[in-house]
């Protein structure tokens, strides 16, 4: 197997921190927001992580298929969580400590809950609205209600994270450096 080669395309808007471990091609999409400590390997085939997204500490994002691993707009990675999945629509929810295969596919507005283990047998895609939940990884569809409130506190979120992670970090350019 050939060496991974290294190409990141950070967009000028999003804020990567220096203390992040990429390798592979990535491409960070504008007012996307990496922590410190995070993990994003692009071994087989390259990953578009795309705009508004919150990536936290210790959060391992892999792609090991040759196709392009996609993440939509305004998803929210929380600490410790690790995601193989394909492809990722808008607007969704990974918890602390959760575990996606690459067997899965998001759809948008999904939830995983903290330290669920979605790993089935075969291909899936998660249906919109998607709510996993408990030690069994319980599933139900979500009414959609409290859609604007969740976004309009993730903007706020986001909007701290812009201001503080720059006072207390190094941040990472596009150059692959």
């Amino acid at each position: 197997m050939p060496p991974i080669r290294d190409k990141f395309t950070i967009h000028s808007k999003a804020v990567v921190c220096q203390d992040v471990e990429l390798k592979g091609d990535i491409t960070v999409g504008a007012g996307t927001i990496v922590h410190p400590k995070a993990t994003i390997f692009a071994i087989a085939g390259p990953i578009v992580i795309g705009a508004g997204c919150i990536v936290e500490e210790g959060v391992i994002l892999v792609n090991r298929r040759k196709e392009v691993m996609r993440i939509g707009d305004d998803n929210l990675f929380e600490i410790g969580c690790r995601v193989e999945c394909p492809s990722i629509g808008n607007f969704n929810t990974i918890s602390a400590r959760a575990r996606v295969h690459h067997t899965v596919r998001i759809s948008s507005y999904c939830v995983i809950g903290a330290a669920c283990l979605v790993v089935p047998t075969e291909d899936e895609i998660l249906d919109e609205y998607t709510v996993i939940y408990g030690p069994a990884a319980e599933r139900r569809i979500w009414s959609g209600r409290g859609k604007v409130q969740e976004a309009d506190l993730r903007r706020k979120h986001a909007e701290y994270l812009k201001e503080m992670l720059p006072k207390f970090n190094r941040l990472r350019r596009g150059d692959g450096t």
